[in-house]
């Protein structure tokens, strides 16, 4: 029994789903349909019989109530050819008085019980004159038992004609099944094998721009495969973009290596040469070797962390805002000594604290604050901001937090604007400063794995400002 189930099981596991569906939806409908004409079998044939058993007990009725009196043994004349409505004999408990011409009708054990009141009435078939008969045995009185019998064969040929009927309904019932079951299949599966086939063109030509079809129709009303469709179609968009952000990633970092590897292999290649060189020129070559290299070092370490998308949960600590920012802005004021940095906390900012990666978090504010004093004009002031916003005790309290960093520098213009945070993008006006173009970038997507979001715009009266907000009590970092 068990090797008949693991070959059941192998069974379904080599046959498509396809193939499944339509074979148990046209199962069912066949079951269906045979158990259907089964049923109107049985019933059919039971008001035939039903209605030739009331035609007996009729006419058994009748001969009672006509014969009572006189007590006939027999109606031998119309029982021989059958052609009156129906064949009666009386038949007494002991055979001793039985007539001296034969029963036309067979006359057994169970008839004598009846004749004495030993037994019920009951119904019986029979064959007699060569047709097939539906008796009646039923009580006559004085120890007799009256036997009626009508002729069957219009029954039962009716219930011959009723099961090839039913049996021809029923097999054109499970031919039926099968078409539906086969169009089931295909139309439920449908989008299914849009899906598979759109899955399996993505994985021979690794292109995740293609997409399934669906069906017209408000979302609301959609199916369950649909959905499922649409969902694959959103995944295949994020993977789509995944890919496109990964494909610029390695672009732009290939494009912003070759300049500063290309000026170390030349500096490279004089160093080897150092003994053709002056002292002055040898030291000149080591210096730009080794900025060149912290700048690359710095850039790799930048990509690194832009490729790394999470924040390290076992780093997560409650990060108190205010000292964070006072701490960003001393060491900013250390390495832009000709830049004043102004940091203004607002009521209520004081305590507030946010979960996060203290060195993350740090970065994050560096990057700002480095970024304005880049663009910002000797002796032209970098203003810091922090406060609090929303319930009675700030951020802790389900209130928010925004923290702004504004500069007096040429700001940000409308065409730039989209692009700042984008990876590499430098506008024209910095293309002569240094930096990598991945710090902005950087900083946005530390916010964002903080459940916090970082804008940039025109600051009022000139300038750019960016604007860091927490809302309410997001949960930690990802």
């Amino acid at each position: 029994m068990s090797g008949v189930r693991r070959l059941g099981a192998r069974w379904r596991r080599r046959r498509p789903l396809r193939t499944r569906l339509a074979l148990a939806a046209s199962a069912a409908v066949a079951l269906v349909a045979v158990g259907v004409c089964a049923a109107a079998f049985f019933v059919i044939r039971y008001e035939l019989l039903h209605q030739l058993d009331l035609s007996l007990t009729q006419s058994a009725t009748r001969v009672i109530q006509e014969n009572r009196g006189e007590g006939p043994q027999t109606v031998a004349a119309e029982c021989r050819f059958l052609s009156a409505p129906a064949c009666a004999q009386v038949v007494p408990a002991d055979p001793a008085a039985d007539p001296e011409a034969a029963y036309p009708l067979p006359v057994a054990t169970p008839v004598r019980e009846v004749a004495a009141g030993a037994r019920a009435p009951y119904f019986s078939n029979v064959t007699r004159f060569g047709q097939p008969l539906r008796m009646l045995t039923t009580p006559f009185g004085d120890g007799r038992a009256l036997q009626v019998a009508l002729r069957a064969d219009p029954v039962v040929k009716g219930v011959r004609q009723a099961a090839v009927l039913l049996a021809a309904v029923g097999g054109a019932g499970v031919l039926l099944a099968g078409l539906l079951g086969y169009a089931v299949s295909r139309t439920g599966l449908a989008p299914v094998a849009r899906l598979t086939s759109t899955a399996e063109r993505i994985a021979a030509t690794r292109d995740p721009r293609h997409r399934i079809e669906l069906p017209p129709g408000p979302p609301g009303r959609q199916d369950e495969v649909t959905r499922l469709a649409a969902s694959f179609n959103t995944m295949l968009g994020e993977l789509e973009q995944s890919v496109s952000a990964q494909r610029r990633l390695v672009a732009d970092a290939s494009h912003e290596l070759r300049t500063p590897l290309t000026a170390l292999r030349t500096n490279a290649e004089l160093l080897a040469r150092a003994d053709r060189l002056t002292p002055a020129q040898r030291e000149r070559a080591s210096g730009a070797l080794g900025r060149q290299i912290r700048e690359v070092t710095g850039l790799v370490n930048d990509l690194i962390e832009l490729a790394r998308d999470e924040e390290p949960l076992p780093l997560v600590e409650e990060v108190r805002i205010a000292e964070l920012a006072r701490h960003a802005v001393a060491v900013a004021r250390t390495h832009w000594p000709r830049v004043p940095f102004e940091l203004e906390t607002g009521p209520g900012a004081a305590d507030a604290a946010r979960p996060g990666v203290l060195a993350r978090l740090t970065r994050l504010l560096t990057n700002l604050l480095d970024n304005a004093a880049k663009f910002s004009p000797p002796d032209a002031p970098v203003e810091v901001a922090l406060t609090a916003y929303g319930g009675r005790g700030g951020y802790g309290s389900g209130g928010g937090l925004e923290l702004t960093v504004r500069d007096h520098g040429p700001g940000i213009s409308p065409e730039d604007l989209p692009y700042v945070f984008d990876r590499f993008y430098r506008a024209e006006a910095a293309r002569a400063l240094p930096g990598s173009g991945l710090g902005l970038a950087m900083a946005r997507q530390i916010a964002r794995a903080h459940g916090a979001e970082l804008t940039a715009g025109a600051a009022p009266g000139g300038g750019a400002l960016f604007t860091l907000t927490f809302d309410g009590d997001p949960p930690g970092p990802r």
